[in-house]
C-alpha cells in the first residue's frame, strides 16, 4: 500500500479548480467504487513523470514509513502534541474554526491557540496546483518529521479527495474514535466522497453543497414579469425552457450567464464515467452542454467568460446586466460580495431556485493525517465542526452556508431562521436540503478534474469560433491522452 500511495502522490499532477464537484440523483449508496477506481487509475494517470521513477525511493522509505505509522498509533493516544499543523488552500476553514470553535484564540493571520496547543495555519492557494504539490511534498516527509512539524489536519475538495483517502496518509474516522452514530445526521454523499476502497471513512465535512440557479430579481421582473422563485423556476425548469428564457433575457438587454456557469449542472448529470474500460467517453449530456451553449453564445445570450475573472464578476452589480449565476450556498457568502456597497447581494437583490437540473458543487472535507500527535484534539475539532448541531446552525446563519445536517436544514427551512438578506429574505433551505438528498456519486472518478477542465478549454475554442466542433473535440482527446497516457481515445 505504501508503495502505491507514494506513487500516487509523486506522479499525480492535477490542475486545481477553485472548487470541486459532481452530482445528480440521490439513490446512489455510499459505496467505495470511486475510490476503488482511483486505486487502479492513480498509479498511472495524471502523470507528467512516469509512476515508475519514484520506485527506488518508495522501496527505501517503505519499511520506515510503515513502522512510523504503527508507532504513531501508540503515541496518538497520549495526545502530547504542542503544535497543531493545519494545511488548507484558503481561509474558509480558518474562519469557521475562529468563529465557531469554542476555545480557539487567534494570535495572528497564521497562528492561533487552543489551550496550550499552538495552531499553525499553512495556507497555499490552489493556483497552478500549488496546494496539492505542497501537501504532497510534506506528507511524503510525515513519517520522519519532528513532532511539531507533522501535519495534523489537512483539507481536501471533492475533485481530488480520492487521491488522498485511498492512501495511508489519511486516518480512518474510526481510528479517531468517531463512530457511525456520531455522523448519522450527515448526507450520504458527503461520506461517499471520502470513503476509501476498503470502506473506511477518511474525512468529514460541515457542508452539504447542493446547488441551483441564483437569479437577479430585477432582471427576472424585466424578463419574466415576476421575481417569485416558483415562477422563475417554471421558466428554467428544463434546458429547453432555460434556452427560451436566456433568449428573452438577451432581448431585454441581459446576458443569461457564462457558459462555464452551467457546465457543472450538465456534467453532474452524466450517465457514465469519463473513462470506461480504459477508453475516453464523452457523455451525451456533455454534448448537450456544447450544443446548447453554442446556440446561446451565437445568439449573444451567454458569454464565454472564465469563472472568477473580472469580466465574469461584473454580474455582481446591476450594471453587469447578468440574469443569473449557478452555485451552491457557499457561493452566497464567498462570491456575491454581499458586504460591498452597490452589489446586488448588498441590496438583497438575488433569488434562488433549483434550475434545470439538480446538482452539487464543491465542499471542503477535514482529514486527519496519519502520524498526528494531536488525535484527541483533531477528533474534537471534527466532531464539533461537522456534527455539533448548535455549531452547524451558527455556521448556516452567520455564513449563509448549507450545512451537513439533515436536522439543522429542516429547522432552518421551517421558520424565518433560514431567511437570507442577500436573497431578499427568501429561505432557500428546503430546496438545498432536497438537492442534497439527490446527489449521485456513481460516476465520480479520479479523471474528473483533468477531463472537465480540458473539455471546457477545448469547447471555448469552438464557442469563440477558433475551431470547428470536430477540431475542438480532437484537441480535447489529445490533451486527455497526454495527461493520462493509459487512456485511449477513438
Amino acid at each position: 500500500m505504501k508503495r502505491k500511495l507514494l506513487g500516487v502522490l509523486l506522479s499525480t499532477t492535477m490542475v486545481a479548480g477553485m472548487i470541486a464537484g459532481c452530482g445528480g440523483n440521490s439513490s446512489a449508496p455510499a459505496t467505495s467504487e470511486p475510490a476503488a477506481e482511483e486505486s487502479t487509475a492513480a498509479e498511472e494517470p495524471a502523470a507528467e513523470e512516469p509512476a515508475e521513477e519514484p520506485a527506488a525511493e518508495e522501496t527505501a522509505e517503505e519499511p520506515a514509513a510503515e513502522e512510523a505509522a504503527e508507532e504513531t498509533t501508540e503515541e496518538v493516544a497520549a495526545d502530547e502534541g504542542k503544535v497543531l499543523n493545519i494545511y488548507a488552500w484558503n481561509e474558509e476553514f480558518k474562519s469557521r474554526l475562529t468563529d465557531h470553535y469554542k476555545g480557539y484564540e487567534e494570535v495572528d493571520a497564521t497562528h492561533g491557540k487552543i489551550g496550550d496547543v499552538d495552531v499553525v495555519w499553512n495556507i497555499t492557494p490552489s493556483d497552478d496546483n500549488a496546494y496539492q504539490n505542497n501537501l504532497d511534498e510534506t506528507l511524503l516527509k510525515q513519517a520522519d518529521a519532528a513532532a511539531d512539524d507533522k501535519i495534523d489536519i489537512f483539507l481536501v475538495e471533492a475533485d481530488y479527495a480520492l487521491k488522498y483517502v485511498d492512501t495511508d496518509f489519511t486516518m480512518p474516522m474510526a481510528d479517531l474514535g468517531i463512530t457511525d452514530a456520531d455522523l448519522a445526521d450527515q448526507y450520504t454523499y458527503t461520506q461517499s466522497i471520502v470513503t476509501d476502497s476498503n470502506g473506511k471513512l477518511k474525512g468529514s465535512s460541515w457542508q452539504a453543497c447542493s446547488a441551483g440557479l441564483i437569479y437577479n430579481r430585477e432582471a427576472a421582473k424585466e424578463v419574466l414579469g415576476t421575481d417569485d422563485p416558483d415562477e422563475v423556476q417554471a421558466a428554467v425548469a428544463d434546458w429547453d425552457k432555460y434556452v427560451e428564457t436566456a433568449k428573452k433575457a438577451e432581448e431585454a438587454g441581459y446576458t443569461m450567464c457564462s457558459v462555464n456557469d452551467t457546465y457543472r449542472t450538465y456534467s453532474n448529470n452524466v450517465s457514465g464515467k469519463w473513462v470506461q474500460d480504459g477508453k475516453l467517453v464523452i457523455d451525451d449530456n456533455l454534448m448537450n452542454w456544447v450544443n446548447d451553449s453554442k446556440e446561446l453564445v451565437d445568439a449573444k445570450a451567454e458569454n464565454t467568460y472564465d469563472l472568477w475573472g473580472d469580466d465574469w464578476a461584473k454580474g455582481k452589480t446591476p450594471d453587469g446586466k447578468i440574469f443569473c449565476y449557478f452555485g451552491p450556498a457557499w457561493f452566497f457568502n464567498f462570491c456575491l460580495d454581499a458586504d460591498a456597497d452597490g452589489t446586488i447581494a448588498n441590496q438583497g437583490g438575488w433569488g434562488y431556485c433549483v434550475g434545470p437540473q439538480s446538482y452539487f458543487w464543491g465542499g471542503t472535507w477535514i482529514c486527519a493525517a496519519t502520524g498526528t500527535d494531536n488525535a484527541g484534539l483533531v477528533k474534537d475539532i471534527i466532531l464539533t465542526m461537522t456534527t455539533d448541531k448548535d455549531v452547524l446552525k451558527e455556521i448556516a446563519q452567520k455564513d449563509a452556508d448549507c450545512v451537513n445536517s439533515k436536522t439543522v436544514l429542516a429547522e432552518l427551512a421551517s421558520d424565518d431562521s433560514g431567511n437570507l438578506d442577500l436573497l431578499g429574505g427568501q429561505n432557500p433551505y428546503a430546496q438545498l436540503a432536497e438537492g442534497a438528498e439527490k446527489v449521485d456519486l456513481s460516476n465520480l472518478s479520479a479523471y474528473d478534474q483533468g477531463c472537465n477542465e480540458e473539455f471546457q478549454n477545448a469547447a471555448k475554442n469552438y464557442f469563440e469560433g477558433n475551431a470547428t466542433l470536430d477540431e475542438a473535440l480532437d484537441m480535447f482527446k489529445k490533451a486527455v491522452v497526454e495527461k493520462y497516457p493509459e487512456v485511449t481515445a477513438d
